[in-house]
């Protein structure tokens, strides 16, 4: 009588060592021992006792750097399996901890004293609390002034390109091929330093100069974005405007217009994160906003380095706070997609 085979625990089987696993370990193991860890500060990021991996006279152990590279390559690759018996959402979390503690033992590995963060300015206040109060609000108001005036010059641009009438057709054209084929600096110097060569009249503070920039040259390039929106709606809604008898104002803005920002909103919200992180460049006018106030604020006590992370950290709590919000508004416009 044949021996019935032993019952299949779940997780064990995801757990299972498969060839592309076995080559994903020597893969591993390969690279961090090309990496020289035992003499590397990449060692040091994973491992602290890696930074001390070296032999008689301080010269790199090859035999230790040999069984380091094994034993990371061991951890990765059991993460993996061990990974393959979660949920997705699980997985999805369990990763992201990973790579936040990751970026933690990256930025430590720097050796670089983030104690200057709160460390109390004249006024009473924290360098970090100064940064984000004076730094982070002049990069948000600018940014969200600008998209604003933006979407208005893409939704007339693009409106244009769609017209049939030549002076509208032509005039959005040179504005769209300007605006894209001019470095954004360029734009900067030209409406702040520029204009004014027209008369005083055309002088602008710094503020409102690089608010204009951003709006113009982030409004080219959405107004490529917005006309790819308007023309995504099927040609059978606009028959369909035309069968219940609207005019073409109402046919837009009722059913076309909506039906567009579920293929507009993705990309805009990309554009306007990168505007968030290009506001950095009206700092060249003299603007405090986040980036040059770390950089003040580091010269001013010598860690400008240590005042650049801190600054790299908060654009990257702001663009996951509008990511957040982009999904929103895609969910809201994508309701009529869901099946």
């Amino acid at each position: 009588m044949a021996r019935p085979d032993p019952p299949v625990v779940p997780w064990i089987d995801r757990m299972a060592l498969s060839r592309r696993d076995g080559i994903l370990f020597v893969a591993l193991a390969v690279i961090f021992l090309a990496m020289r860890l035992g003499g590397t500060r990449v060692g040091a990021l994973f491992v602290p006792l890696l930074g001390s991996a070296a032999g008689v006279g301080g010269e790199p152990s090859w035999l230790l750097n040999i069984a380091v590279a094994i034993l990371l390559a061991a951890v990765i690759t059991v993460n993996i399996l061990l990974l393959r018996t979660l949920p997705f959402p699980i997985q999805v979390a369990f990763i992201w901890v990973e790579l936040l503690l990751l970026f933690v033992f990256l930025i430590n590995s720097f050796g670089r004293d983030l104690g200057v963060w709160f460390e109390t300015n004249r006024s009473g206040e924290t360098n970090l609390t100064y940064l984000i109060t004076t730094g982070a609000v002049t990069t948000l108001y600018v940014s969200m002034i600008s998209i604003l005036f933006a979407c208005i010059l893409a939704l007339s641009a693009a409106l244009g390109r769609l017209s049939d009438s030549g002076p509208a057709y032509a005039v959005s054209t040179f504005y769209i091929s300007f605006f894209r084929g001019t470095p954004l600096l360029l734009q900067v110097y030209l409406i702040y330093i520029g204009l004014p060569q027209l008369g005083p009249q055309f002088a602008m503070d710094a503020v409102p100069s690089g608010i204009l920039a951003l709006s113009l040259c982030y409004g080219a390039y959405m107004a490529e974005i917005f006309r790819a929106g308007i023309l995504g709606v099927p040609e059978g809604q606009h028959d369909a405007a035309k069968a219940l008898g609207l005019k073409p104002g109402m046919t837009f803005r009722k059913i076309i217009f909506p039906q567009a920002m579920r293929l507009i909103v993705p990309p805009t919200g990309n554009q306007f994160i990168a505007m968030l992180k290009d506001s950095s460049l009206v700092s060249v006018m003299g603007v405090w906003e986040l980036t040059k106030t770390a950089q003040i604020i580091g010269k001013r006590d010598f860690r400008v380095f240590e005042m650049l992370i801190a600054a790299a950290i908060i654009y990257w709590i702001m663009s996951i706070c509008f990511e957040l919000i982009q999904s929103r508004i895609e969910a809201y416009y994508g309701k009529g997609q869901e099946r």
